[in-house]
């Protein structure tokens, strides 16, 4: 990868594919499904993300799972695109998609929590480890009924799962992406060792 300041002919490509990613993932889909569907702002209910946890919080199973589905696909799109250039831009696009969702231009950077966003980059960027990790998830999710601590278990397992797969560059970038899923999940993590973590289609 170049040098942030080196000939700008050359890295500008670069560049646009973290903003490019950045914009893609900015975009607030599951503020804009409950608008459309007439559910209001979704960020003054529950945990107030835009996320499909939240969404689901409306009592909208199929709103929450188009959130999700289209949250992932932000970000899968986003490393597609950018491997039309060369893996290094597909980890630039996939990493500024995620941060995109979690700190979203539009909404005064006050985003989701990452974790659809999350599994979408890592589906593509190594499709083994996102499997894994979408997989651990479920497992976490089914058992427990938390989706922050089968977030924060899956995300955690991320970086582990790229290394044991021999793939240092996503195993960066999923270290990075997990340390902005717990960052952002801080609220969570205290409400789950005090008990008051609501579970899985709590209304609160």
């Amino acid at each position: 990868m170049p040098t942030p300041l080196g000939d700008f002919s050359y890295i500008w490509p670069y560049w646009a594919a973290a903003a490019f990613g950045y914009l893609l993932g900015s975009i607030p889909f599951g503020l804009v499904l409950t608008r459309l569907a007439g559910l209001g702002d979704v960020r003054n209910i529950g945990s107030g993300s835009i996320g499909a946890t939240n969404v689901l919080r409306t009592g909208n199973k199929g709103l929450a799972a188009l959130t999700l589905v289209l949250d992932g696909g932000k970000g899968a799109a986003a490393v597609l695109l950018g491997a039309m250039y060369g893996p290094d831009t597909a980890v630039l696009a996939g990493g500024g998609a995620f941060i995109g969702h979690l700190f979203p231009i539009w909404l005064k950077f006050k985003g989701g929590k990452g974790m659809a966003t999350f599994i979408g980059v890592m589906l593509v960027a190594n499709w083994p480890a996102g499997l894994l990790c979408c997989l651990t998830w479920l497992a976490v999710a089914a058992l427990f009924r938390f989706s922050s601590l089968a977030s924060l278990t899956a995300a955690l397992a991320g970086p582990g799962y790229a290394y044991w797969l021999g793939n240092w560059q996503i195993m960066e970038l999923a270290a990075f992406m997990t340390v902005l899923v717990f960052l952002r999940h801080h609220q969570n993590i205290r409400r789950l060792v005090t008990g008051a973590e609501p579970k899985i289609g709590a209304k609160k």
